[in-house]
């Protein structure tokens, strides 16, 4: 009788969610060899191949997309089941992977994730950031961070900050070449530094003030997808940068930036913790929730709600 094990089910799991031997081997902790045996050793026992391996890239063949989606229910009960049986720890233990935005990690690290780190340090917490949204069911994590707004309308959200405000700011040494501008209309004689989307498109500065909508993509010498480098770039006064209050706040009150158009830049909602609403929570993914719960109560939220915004460097 044929009998295939947990270990490699999850295995092949991991690779067809990285479609990458490497990554998939670095997240179940395992060599790459390793990971690579196991499967051909799943293969060789079911007599199909499940994955297409080329030098560049590894693809699910049909037999693989089947046996992936078959299995992957029964593996997610499995994993339930051993949730609900060690709930009764004392300490939460495992793993927590999460998916965030990079601004939205550097926001959530010293409230939420050290403060956790000291609460259970039986977790290990294993934070990917990555500008796009991705599918936190497919891809393999338990929780994501983003901003409400882009949270997906099957998740259950949790809101873990206040609500948030761009600035438009730029260094005295550049307003001591160039006027302040009044309106967004002035941008279009103004050096700025332009933020580029996760999946490729321009992001167009939004501004809104007494019912008044624009969206305006400026002329700059700096097209970047990272707001720590828009930040160091408008510091050192190449131009004007777009970014979140949080970002820019300690410069603001240093006197490294000089912030302008402050009234066409309304407060919009902050990030949202989320993960699928399945039947139960492991133990160490509801400590987690808990502390957001905790630490938004502590902070008496009350996000502002707006219909739609496009932001990408929270």
């Amino acid at each position: 009788m044929m009998t295939t094990g947990l270990t490699e089910l999850e295995a092949v799991q991991a690779v067809a969610r990285h479609r990458n031997f490497r990554s998939a081997a670095t997240q179940i902790g395992i060599s790459r060899s390793a990971l690579s045996h196991m499967v051909a050793a799943l293969e060789s026992r079911l007599g199909a191949r499940l994955f297409h391996r080329t030098t560049r890239s590894v693809t699910l063949t049909e037999a693989g997309e089947r046996f992936v989606a078959d299995t992957a229910p029964a593996l997610r009960d499995i994993r339930e089941a051993i949730g609900r049986l060690t709930d009764h720890q004392a300490e939460p233990s495992g793993t927590l992977r999460i998916n965030a935005s990079s601004g939205a990690a550097r926001q959530i690290m010293a409230p939420i994730i050290l403060e956790y780190v000291r609460r259970h340090p039986r977790v290990i917490i294993d934070i990917v950031t990555e500008g796009k949204l991705v599918d936190i069911v497919l891809e393999g994590f338990d929780l994501g961070v983003r901003l409400a707004e882009t949270v997906p309308r099957d998740m259950i959200a949790v809101p873990l900050g206040p609500s948030q405000r761009f600035a438009v700011v730029g260094s005295p040494d550049y307003f001591a070449t160039y006027p302040t501008p009044l309106t967004p209309s002035d941008l279009a004689a103004h050096r700025c530094i332009r933020s580029r989307l996760p999946g490729g498109g321009i992001y167009r500065w939004e501004f809104e003030r007494r019912g008044e909508f624009l969206e305006l993509d400026g002329t700059g010498p700096l097209l970047l997808d990272d707001p720590l480098l828009m930040l160091e770039a408008a510091r050192a006064g190449v131009g004007l940068a777009y970014l979140t209050e949080w970002n820019v706040a300690d410069d603001l009150a240093a006197g490294r930036l000089v912030r302008v158009l402050e009234d066409w830049t309304p407060p919009f909602p902050g990030l949202c913790l989320y993960y699928p609403g399945r039947r139960h929570l492991a133990a160490h993914h509801r400590a987690f929730v808990d502390l957001v719960r905790e630490t938004a109560r502590n902070a008496n939220l009350s996000p502002t709600h707006r219909k739609t915004r496009r932001a990408s460097n929270a």
